[in-house]
């Protein structure tokens, strides 16, 4: 299986949602390219879940820790 990138920086509108994502690569993908890319498997540490909204949304997979949710991410 091909290596999986990470997400290593985010880009927020002035909501402070995020937009856009930058990869391990350098790629810059928006939020629903990420969405689809973590559910073909090719993101490390997150994954797509259906929220209250009844809408799709990207998160870091739990793993106890905060430094590596999306929301604190730096920002690019």
């Amino acid at each position: 299986m091909a290596n999986r990138e990470q997400i290593v920086a985010v880009r927020k509108n002035g909501d402070g949602d995020i937009i856009e994502l930058q990869l391990s690569n350098g790629q810059v993908v928006d939020y629903k390219q990420a969405q689809q890319m973590a559910k073909n498997d090719e993101l490390e540490n997150v994954n797509v879940f259906k929220g209250r909204d009844g809408d799709e949304h990207l998160r870091s997979d739990p793993d106890g820790r905060e430094d590596n949710n999306l929301d604190n991410l730096p920002t690019f």
